[in-house]
């Protein structure tokens, strides 16, 4: 169904004529209160009282074909059912009275900007309300941040991670956001989890060996910690093939909390922990073999001392034990002979 914008903004027109209609009915039924004092049987003044009750029972129900639109709002309308058109743009315009709103989720309110909570949403974030009025009708057309609830999904290699994210949207084609899908604010919602559960599935939550995540059939250190940016990306453009049919546009999805889920999350930061402690062992003696070699080549060069292997070896060692050591070594000064 294509969008069919009302573009006439004749509002003003039709309130100014209906306000000098109201008078004018006032000044009929005046005219026809004196010509039917003189004379109870007149027929122009009964044909002016009836004239002028008409108009007036009349006027008011045109009014109800007043509409207000604010910038950024939209209002679909449907006529007996079926479509009558999009107002889109801010103004005041005159439509066909008999004209009903269609908003299907005027009721529903989900965690993000431009919608109003009670503190009573599901679970997931969404909450329908009952009670709507038409008031509530129109669609809002400003871009929007949609915080969707907290996931726990297992990644590529089975741990479960905590992850949010939020995506930030709006609506660019009201006709298809009421009437192809049932709710679109549910609909995008579920979308987003949906998408969301696809893409972390694919990465490790740090970098690992023999995965891939681009789907090219080679390993690379694609992970949801380390490239934030790249896995955003893919949640969009997954969310926004998800929503097209209603009309919605996904202007960014960023991840706003990323976390192992709590029943791992201590065993995982003993594991960085051992593995940072590693790294940095491994720095430690690397540079204390090369404080070594420079120390015997300084040695050897001046002839300062002449050492045998043995006490090379003796003086190694006693190097890398005061190097590699956690606590301040013990110095022991040899007063006697060198051997």
């Amino acid at each position: 169904m294509e969008e069919k914008l009302i573009t006439k903004k004749n509002g003003m027109a039709v309130l100014i004529l209906s306000i000098f209609g109201f008078i004018i009915c006032a000044a009929m039924c005046i005219m026809a209160g004196i010509r039917l004092d003189s004379n109870d049987t007149d027929p122009v003044g009964i044909a002016l009282l009836i004239t002028g009750i008409v108009l007036i029972t009349v006027i008011p129900f045109l009014w109800g074909g007043l509409k207000v639109i604010k910038p950024q709002e939209a209002l679909v309308l449907t006529l007996f059912g079926k479509y009558y058109g999009t107002l889109k743009d801010n103004g005041f315009y005159f439509v066909n009275p008999f004209v009903s709103a269609v908003n299907p989720a005027a009721g529903t309110t989900l965690s993000q900007s431009g919608d109003v909570d009670d503190g009573s949403k599901s679970k997931t974030g969404v909450q329908v309300n009952a009670n709507s009025d038409g008031a509530g009708k129109k669609i809002s057309l400003k871009v929007m941040t949609l915080n969707n609830a907290r996931q726990k999904i297992n990644d590529c290699l089975g741990n479960p991670v905590e992850i949010g994210i939020a995506v930030i949207w709006h609506v660019v084609d009201t006709t298809k956001a009421v009437f192809d899908v049932e709710n679109y604010k549910e609909f995008l919602s579920l979308q987003c989890d949906a998408a969301l559960r696809n893409i972390v599935r694919i990465y490790p939550y740090d970098v690992a060996t023999n995965v891939d995540t681009t789907g090219d059939g080679e390993p690379d250190e694609g992970s949801l910690r380390g490239s934030s940016e790249v896995v955003a990306k893919r949640i969009r453009d997954e969310i926004q093939s998800r929503v097209n049919c209603a009309g919605l546009e996904i202007i960014e999805a960023r991840i706003t909390y990323l976390a192992y889920a709590p029943e791992i999350a201590a065993v995982m930061l003993q594991r960085q922990q051992a593995s940072a402690i590693i790294d940095a062992r491994k720095m430690i003696v690397e540079g204390a073999v090369g404080m070594v070699e420079m120390a015997l080549e300084r040695l050897s060069e001046n002839n300062t001392v002449e050492l045998d292997e043995e006490r090379k070896a003796a003086m190694v060692s006693n190097l890398l034990v005061v190097l590699c050591g956690n606590k301040d070594a013990q110095p022991v000064v040899n007063s006697g002979s060198l051997y």
